[in-house]
């Protein structure tokens, strides 16, 4: 059964997480090269918006003040996307495939530890796949043209997952209840080096997909 403060905590985190997302690719949508990409990627802002209203709305359902529930994870959040603050359209999308993608591989192993209904909540406001398609496609055809930026990307992809794993880990020592959730959901330490091997594999599969380097 899962801890109501981890809980509490991982809805915030999430919910956080979709609020910043919602600034930044609304941000990044400026960066695109033509009206249809800009409008694809604000798009991509919009559904973050709203899955934020879902999350808030769970955190009040469970008695907590989503503001204040939130609060221990703005600097740590905002810290991420200052150090990650994508250059140019390749760069943004780049940050949305792989970035949006390591994250919500991590979402989805932790929602296994979780009760109904809030597995269920966690799961439905994980990125749409045709999200996750376009910013593929897109970065596919980018290499195609032009070869010479699939090292540049690599390089980017590997700076984004060295920041988000730098993070989640400032996450877990300042919020000993999620990591407890954590560490009692995977059980074993072999379980929990199990965890980052399959978030591993998921972040090279990703990359093999579009044809940049692990």
């Amino acid at each position: 059964m899962s801890h109501p403060e981890a809980v509490v905590d991982l809805l915030a985190l999430l919910a956080y997480a979709e609020l910043q997302a919602f600034d930044q690719m609304a941000n990044d949508a400026r960066l695109a090269p033509d009206l249809h990409r800009r409008a694809m990627l604000s798009e991509m802002a919009a559904a973050e918006i709203v899955n934020f209203r879902r999350l808030e709305s769970r955190l009040a359902a469970l008695g907590a003040e989503p503001q204040a529930a939130m609060r221990p994870f703005v600097d740590v959040l905002a810290d991420y996307h200052r150090k990650t603050e994508p250059k140019d359209w390749y760069e943004a999308l780049i940050k949305a495939y792989v970035g949006d993608g390591f994250a919500d591989d991590f979402y989805r192993e932790v929602a296994s530890f979780l009760d109904s209904p809030d597995r269920q909540l966690v799961l439905e406001v994980l990125h749409d796949s045709r999200y996750a398609t376009f910013a593929g496609e897109e970065i596919g055809s980018a290499i195609t043209a032009d070869p010479k930026l699939a090292n540049r990307m690599s390089m980017w992809a590997r700076r984004l997952v060295g920041e988000g794993l730098s993070q989640a880990q400032r996450v877990a020592a300042d919020n000993p209840a999620l990591a407890m959730l954590i560490l009692t959901g995977v059980g074993e330490q072999s379980d929990l080096q199990g965890l980052f091997k399959r978030l591993t594999a998921g972040h090279t599969a990703r990359m093999a997909t579009v044809g940049l380097n692990n």
